[in-house]
């Protein structure tokens, strides 16, 4: 990010004092206006709820309203930076739930570290909300809070940076795919990074039929066995390296068809790019920098690049996920987000991009087009019908 965008920020920031606001959907203008709204009339409307608990989707704002949830440990490229820190991006996001979705969203910022305390709170708040989004949690403790919300509640619960990474990650391969002439059954892929977001895409890369899939952390390749893995690493390392090969990224890189970088900055070299096959596809989406520069991805020999950039053509950004999914889920009245609506998803936004339109700089649409998220929210809402993945079902 240059300088001048970030001062530019800081001052609109400023200025803006807040991304979001509330606003009322109803004319409180006379005294029967707010008879309706408010005293005396609205008790007609609580003692409905009273008797029969899924009427506040009907009758309140319940059933469009996702809440962005953090407890500020993993914000952007940023980490640790508590939940007040964080409030910005959660405001955004916010801001393209509306946008994008037409979804009405605000921050939920926790002051809390806890796994418990955090899954507690969230659900002493659920009855508020018809969906749940997680944002910005570390890991190990987000798969935990997600597994556990997703049992224990009956409104959809999705961890952004998880799955909603996962997504538009595989939206773009399976294009990226497309134009090298590739199956995604055949072709050797290295995740890089074994937090929330490598290991939700290394899982779902071999749900949708990727066999031969290694990840890495900062010591190197995961596998079953290995000292100094987390619980949520130690798990994963059962599903891949089946040999052990105990190497580094570059050992793994080594006649790779795909790199996809989840980590930290400027740890892909070009000598490692060049050693990756022919029409090799290189994603490293690691913000604000980079695991290599585009620039000398090109040079070393990548054939597809996409990075987390704007700055750059492929850019690989869960917006364009996010609103559509919800929107879809909310519509279906689902109770969850399983595998097949997440499938649909980025089968959907892949299906935005024509072969007439397909290219090296164009393998994903572009976050402001309002057809990917019409097209993500039908996908899933279809997808979760046909899974049984509705409320009563």
């Amino acid at each position: 990010m240059n300088d001048s965008i970030k001062k530019r920020s800081l001052e609109s920031h400023a200025k803006w004092r807040g991304k979001i606001e509330s606003k009322p959907r109803v004319s409180v203008e006379t005294k029967e206006d707010l008879s309706l709204a408010y005293t005396p009339g609205v008790a007609s409307a609580c003692m409905a709820i009273h008797e029969d608990v899924n009427k506040s989707f009907e009758l309140t704002r319940r059933w469009n309203t996702v809440p962005v949830i953090t407890d500020g440990t993993a914000v952007l490229g940023l980490g640790d930076i508590g939940p007040e820190a964080g409030l910005p991006v959660m405001e955004g996001k916010s801001v393209l739930f509306k946008t994008f979705g037409d979804i009405d969203s605000y921050p939920l910022c926790i002051h809390s570290k806890d796994t418990e305390e955090i899954i507690k709170t969230i659900k002493l708040f659920a009855g508020s909300w018809g969906g749940i989004n997680l944002e910005d949690i570390a890991s190990p403790r987000c798969f935990e809070i997600e597994r556990r919300l997703k049992e224990e509640l009956d409104i959809p619960v999705f961890h952004d940076d998880q799955h909603g990474t996962a997504i538009v990650t595989l939206a773009g391969l399976i294009n990226a795919l497309r134009l090298v002439d590739k199956k995604i059954d055949e072709v050797k892929i290295v995740v890089n990074g074994a937090g929330a977001a490598g290991i939700s895409i290394f899982r779902f890369l071999k749900t949708f039929g990727a066999k031969n899939v290694y990840i890495c952390d900062l010591k190197g390749l995961l596998y079953e066995g290995k000292e100094g893995l987390n619980p949520a690493q130690a798990e994963v390392a059962k599903e891949t390296n089946p040999e052990k090969m105990d190497g580094t990224l570059a050992d793994a890189l080594k006649g790779a068809d795909v790199f996809i970088g989840v980590s930290g900055p400027h740890c892909v070299t070009k000598e490692m790019v060049a050693s990756m096959a022919p029409k090799s596809i290189v994603f490293p989406l690691a913000n604000p920098i980079p695991e290599i520069e585009p620039e000398d991805a090109k040079e070393a020999g990548a054939y597809i690049i996409g990075t987390g950039s704007s700055e750059y053509p492929n850019q690989i950004n869960n917006v364009l996920v996010f609103p559509g999914l919800f929107r879809g889920a909310i519509d279906a009245n689902a109770r969850t987000v399983n595998d097949e609506m997440m499938i649909a998803a980025a089968e959907g936004i892949a299906s935005c991009v024509k072969d007439e339109e397909l290219s090296k700089d164009y393998i994903l649409p572009f976050a402001y087009d309002r057809r990917v998220h019409a097209c993500v929210a039908k996908a899933v809402k279809d997808a979760a019908i046909a899974s049984h993945a509705l409320k009563g079902e």
